[in-house]
């Protein structure tokens, strides 16, 4: 996946396939295979507790402010929303993390909530960043230093800053990143299954693309089959043809041709965690250029996987990969034709997660992390080609959570 903004063009176009079509395929072969997926329980919840603390005292953090998404399910088991209605959750150095909710949401937050944890409520006419602050003057946490976690909204951050004017505010990415960055077995273990049941839907799917079919009648195919399989879809982007050529595809109308390229990447949820695959195929029999362009991408993804190694800075990967490019006539640099995008993104939880495979990141390869490795390659007006899988880092180097296809005319 490159970036999210890619959403608006797959998801309208989903929503555009027609009622009648969708309606029509039949999935009745496919079986869940999530039966034997364990999710994440209250005792790996614990050690994650136990590591943000133990972060934040090295840090010298007295507390982490955190709003309804993906960090707030990672520590508490609390699966909200966001609205102008707080609700949050601060954590501190040392004992019972704090809950804060609307007064009429607090059943509902109970229910998945997965940790000891004291709830406070506000009433409608209250201020839920004052009841925060009471609490951390009881906590004597008041005059230190207070991490925000990075997707908190200013209205949060800086009502906290105003109602506690001795404390520090700073930013909380050493003790959440300190624990997203790193995944357990327990994590590794539902990005492998995510990624198992992305690549059963595309071998259900890929043989089912048809001459003239439209990207909205793909994406159907491919959402009802992970559905099927047990996973929850969470993006099928399709690109015919030149639409190819551009990362997040263009708005005109495309069909399936007979000898032309189709891209797609497609990802799920399984228990929370995310897969992200891209493949990129032709119907019928591919020109010249598509072949050599395909097989110089798919060398560039082992590029990358030879550069994954521990203790290297994350960006070196991509750095190796566009020196690669460079030297078969890409590039350079962003330069199109190319690859205009950094290598890779994390995964986890999120889509997209700290860090990147990028030019300049300095964050060394370490056991648990997580990334995508997708070193496209894209000529305008004519063709772009993806492929997408995803690996970890282990004690012996990268390892693929999907493996690449073998060749362009096997593309699953």
């Amino acid at each position: 996946m490159i970036l999210t903004r890619r959403a608006l063009i797959g998801s309208a176009a989903a929503l555009a396939v027609a009622p009648a079509f969708a309606a029509e395929i039949d999935t009745s072969a496919l079986k869940p295979i999530t039966a034997d997926v364990v999710p994440i329980g209250r005792a790996e919840r614990a050690r994650r507790l136990a590591k943000a603390q133990e972060l934040m005292k090295r840090h010298g953090i007295g507390a982490v402010l955190i709003e309804p998404g993906a960090s707030l399910t990672y520590f508490t088991g609390v699966r909200w929303g966001r609205s102008e209605r707080l609700t949050a959750a601060v954590l501190p150095a040392t004992g019972t993390p704090l809950v804060v909710t609307p007064f009429f949401e607090k059943p509902s937050v109970e229910e998945s909530l997965g940790i000891p944890a004291e709830l406070r409520v506000w009433q409608e006419d209250e201020s839920p960043v004052a009841l925060i602050a009471a609490w951390a003057r009881e906590r004597r946490i008041d005059r230190g230093t207070i991490g925000v976690e990075e997707t908190v909204r200013f209205f949060a951050s800086d009502g906290l800053a105003r109602a506690l004017p001795q404390a520090r505010i700073v930013s909380a990415n050493p003790v959440v990143r300190g624990c997203r960055m790193f995944k357990t077995a327990a994590e590794i273990a539902l990005m492998q299954k995510a990624a198992d049941v992305t690549v059963a839907a595309y071998r259900w799917t890929v043989p089912r693309v048809r001459e003239g079919m439209r990207p909205a009648e793909i994406s159907a195919l491919m959402n009802a089959a992970t559905a099927a399989l047990g996973g929850r879809p969470e993006f099928a982007l399709v690109l015919l043809g030149e639409a190819a050529a551009y990362p997040h595809g263009t708005g005109k109308p495309q069909r399936v041709r007979e000898g032309e390229v189709v891209l797609m990447d497609c990802g799920c949820t399984v228990g929370g965690y995310q897969s992200d695959i891209s493949r990129t195929f032709v119907p019928g029999r591919a020109p010249a250029e598509v072949r050599r362009v395909w097989d110089l991408m798919a060398e560039g993804q082992r590029v990358a996987m030879r550069a994954a190694r521990l203790g290297t800075p994350a960006g070196a990967v991509d750095d190796a990969v566009r020196a690669f490019y460079t030297g078969e006539g890409f590039g350079p640099d962003y330069a199109l034709p190319g690859l205009s995008h950094r290598t890779g993104h994390g995964i986890g939880m999120d889509g997209h997660e700290p860090v990147n495979l990028v030019r300049g990141e300095s964050t060394p390869l370490a056991p648990g992390m997580c990334f995508s490795n997708e070193p496209g390659i894209y000529l305008p007006g004519k063709f772009g080609v993806r492929l997408e899988d995803c690996f970890h880092m282990t004690e012996s180097g990268p390892r693929y959570f999907s493996e690449p296809p073998a060749s362009l005319d096997k593309p699953v």
